[in-house]
């Protein structure tokens, strides 16, 4: 369900909004669309930083993980026998 509204908005976005969306695509849709487009960008970045924040906490155990597993294999270029 869409909702009617008003907002204010300089003469240079306005012209801006009008330059890029053309007559393919009425200011209500260009804005909503570069709104949409925005908003997901701004959830991807919180993920982002969370991601990043439990990655940093754990990075001391990931990194022995790491290196525990990287013990098990074989150095590059032998071959196990067969």
């Amino acid at each position: 369900m869409k909702e009617k509204i008003s907002i204010t908005l300089s003469h240079e976005v306005l012209a801006g909004i009008d330059r890029i969306a053309g007559s393919k695509q009425s200011r209500s849709a260009f804005i909503e669309s570069v709104l949409r487009e925005h908003l997901r960008a701004r959830e991807r970045a919180a993920r982002d930083a969370r991601d990043l924040e439990i990655i940093n906490r754990n990075a001391r155990r990931l990194n022995r993980d790491a290196e525990d597993g990287l013990e098990l294999q074989a150095p590059i270029g032998e071959r196990p026998e067969e």
